[in-house]
């Protein structure tokens, strides 16, 4: 998020935005570790009130593709990479989903993950920090998500399928009991 943001807005409204959230020390030393998900429920929460929710909406999506590019390059094994673009998209899809599976815990925090291989792929977040508390405005009824979907979207179409696009289905932030996901390829 701190690269996204100021990307869109900034390196003074970065730390305005920072500020407002009560996380100005993960400016002044950037956190090499995981972050308590109170932070990310803050950050996620000031942005949108400050920002708005459709450019709030477009910092987490760049965030969530800057995350994925991370996980590409440090995270998911050089050598197991190929080997999931050569496979069948199915067969890739049900290997990623299981790596993903045992490391939910890293972005989904006290939320809960789940997910079912297929075509397409189901995965879902209920308790999600990203929207936790939050109300998609009335008029809108548009998910929030759009960090995690950016996230798998990129994840998907470099190991899975090039043409995996993730829709977001349903969102707590408009009364669903999860975050639900659909992530398909043709």
């Amino acid at each position: 998020m701190i690269e996204a943001l100021r990307e869109e807005v900034g390196e003074a409204e970065t730390a305005r935005l920072f500020a407002a959230a009560g996380l100005s020390h993960h400016l002044v030393s950037v956190p090499e570790h995981m972050v308590d998900e109170r932070d990310v429920v803050a950050l996620h929460t000031v942005v949108r009130a400050d920002l708005g929710v459709a450019r709030a909406k477009k910092v987490a999506a760049d965030a969530g593709r800057r995350t994925a590019d991370y996980l590409l390059a440090v995270r998911i094994p050089k050598r197991v990479q190929p080997i999931l673009k050569i496979l069948p998209a199915r067969l890739s899809a049900k290997i990623l989903l299981g790596a993903i599976g045992k490391h939910a815990w890293t972005f989904a925090g006290s939320g809960e993950f789940s997910a079912v291989a297929g075509h397409p792929v189901r995965f879902s977040i209920a308790n999600c920090p990203v929207c936790r508390g939050a109300s998609s405005p009335e008029h809108m009824h548009t998910p929030l998500c759009d960090y995690y979907g950016a996230t798998f979207e990129r994840l998907f179409r470099t190991l899975v399928h090039p043409k995996s696009v993730v829709i977001e289905t349903a969102c707590q932030a408009n009364g669903a009991p999860a975050c639900a996901f659909e992530i398909s390829w043709r």
